[in-house]
């Protein structure tokens, strides 16, 4: 073999190394990249082009997701309205943050079975501002207590625009919020503030250590004769998880809250995650719009 032949081979030899190099290289990279999200919203939900910023909270422009009953276009019905926060996580598994409620798969299938429809509009959480737009009340390690423009907010301005653009039963036995965590807090908060605006509310793992004031508040406002009240909460969410809702239900009760309009309910197994919440929901809605009996009436 010539020397041209053997440079030849051995410039042959580098180029092939560094082909490959290269293409691992490639793979590496690729393999630290987080793949991609499959979006898994049904047809049926949408986010609306209008945004909102809510004043005196912050200047984040919220996204509001509305969900529309399957039948909603085919017919002339009005419907009960779900107001939700959170509403990353509502939906899509491509926006959630560790798994989705699959609230529109869970209604999808309710209307199959049944018949029974609902609106939800779920309202999306700041990010970083999420703790002042859910807390009603400061912390003094987290901060937080601009719940009450976000309530006001979901009062004044974003309930109006849905019943004047949706075809909604406006009425407050006809509307529910429901949250969880930071979101069954500020949930509990706007539907005794507002009973003749939330006649529903469902409080799912409610985060009510996050300030004493909450009971001040129940004291003050926890009477309500019409209002039908879920609390959640699971047996491995943290230490003071239960006994806070076992001690806020017995002082509703104390209070004069009807004990037909309350349920309480402590699963062994739940923690703290959209899992549980999402296995929970149907159970929530069933019990907050009475379908047991609706079901048994259409039957």
């Amino acid at each position: 073999m010539n020397r041209i032949s053997i440079l030849f081979l051995a410039f042959l030899l580098v180029l092939i190394s560094c082909k490959v190099k290269k293409t691992e290289e490639i793979k590496e990279i690729k393999s630290k990249e987080p793949s991609k999200k499959i979006s898994t919203k049904a047809d049926n939900v949408s986010i609306l082009k209008k945004t909102f910023v809510i004043d005196g909270l912050n200047t984040i422009a919220h996204k509001v997701w509305l969900y529309l009953p399957p039948n909603y276009h085919t017919s002339t019905e009005k419907y009960d309205v779900i107001y939700m926060h959170d509403a990353q996580n509502l939906f899509d598994a491509a926006t959630s943050f560790v798994g989705e409620w699959e609230i529109d798969e869970t209604l999808n299938d309710l209307y199959k079975k049944t018949g029974k429809s609902f609106i939800v509009v779920g309202i999306e959480n700041g990010a970083e501002k999420r703790i002042e737009e859910y807390t009603p009340w400061e912390n003094v390690r987290y901060g937080g207590g601009k719940g009450k423009i976000y309530v006001d907010f979901l009062v004044n301005k974003l309930k109006p625009y849905i019943d004047k653009n949706y075809r909604t039963k406006p009425d407050a036995e006809n509307t529910a919020i429901i949250g969880s965590s930071l979101g069954g807090l500020i949930s509990f908060y706007g539907g005794l503030k507002y009973p003749e605006v939330f006649g529903k509310i469902g409080a799912l793992s409610t985060s009510f250590w996050f300030s004493n004031k909450v009971i001040t508040f129940a004291e003050e406002n926890g009477n309500q004769k019409k209002t039908k009240l879920y609390l959640l909460v699971g047996d491995k969410e943290g230490n003071s998880m239960v006994p806070d809702t076992e001690n806020m239900a017995e002082l509703l009760i104390d209070l004069g809250f009807p004990s037909q309009n309350l349920k309480t309910k402590v699963h062994p197994d739940g923690k703290h995650t959209e899992s549980f919440w999402k296995a929970e929901f149907l159970e929530v809605i069933t019990f907050l719009f009475n379908l047991e009996n609706n079901e048994r009436t259409n039957n």
